[in-house]
């Protein structure tokens, strides 16, 4: 009896290889030999499944998203309101999986201002990102739904500017940035964001009394 493959399965593994080769070698040393090897495939079979290098890149994107958004939503599920520290460390570069996960985002973000496809492709992982990043702060802070939408839009844009600049500095220089000092940083700018927004969403309200 031949063997059943599972093609959505393999072309997940697939894309997985590509992000940790990428992340290790860059883009530019990303070849589809590169991978196919990483892999333990021929070029052929990797040929089978992706036309190009770059239709590989953007499986890898997208797994990458799913597997983010996964994380963030399991915590969610299990308790009424987490923490939103503990959610939002679910993105950045604090264990060997998610630094893996970072570096290939960061190898990713140097190739988009030459390539219009990875610009549009960009595009939609920001909204992406700024979707998931949105609802975390929805379910774990209680003011959030009452703060002004404006007041929403700036916390939710300097905390995604934040964490890319972070991401970025963990990457470009991990020995600077052990997982504690991620986690450091990221708590307080959560408290100086939440500080700000307080008395920024509070004062449309106290005007209008």
């Amino acid at each position: 009896m031949p063997k059943i493959v599972d093609h959505a399965q393999r072309r997940d593994e697939i894309a997985l290889v590509a992000c940790r080769v990428v992340a290790a070698h860059g883009f530019e040393g990303a070849s589809m030999v590169r991978i196919a090897r990483a892999a333990g495939y021929t070029t052929g079979m990797l040929a089978h499944y992706f036309d190009s290098k770059q239709e590989i890149i953007v499986a890898a994107l997208r797994l990458i998203l799913r597997r983010i958004d996964e994380r963030l939503s399991r915590p969610a599920a299990a308790a009424g309101r987490p923490e939103l520290l503990e959610l939002l460390l679910e993105a950045l570069p604090i264990d060997a999986q998610r630094h893996s996960e970072c570096a290939f985002w960061i190898s990713f973000w140097g190739q988009v201002s030459a390539d219009r496809r990875l610009k549009r492709i960009n595009a939609w992982v920001h909204r992406e990102y700024q979707r998931l990043f949105e609802r975390c702060l929805d379910v774990s802070w209680r003011e959030w739904s009452y703060w002004p939408a404006a007041t929403r839009e700036q916390v939710l844009c300097s905390l995604m500017t934040f964490i890319n600049g972070l991401t970025a500095s963990a990457v470009a220089n991990p020995g600077d940035w052990p997982a504690p000092k991620q986690v450091a940083q990221l708590r307080l700018q959560l408290q100086l964001l939440h500080a700000w927004a307080a008395v920024a969403g509070a004062a449309p309200r106290a005007a209008g009394a």
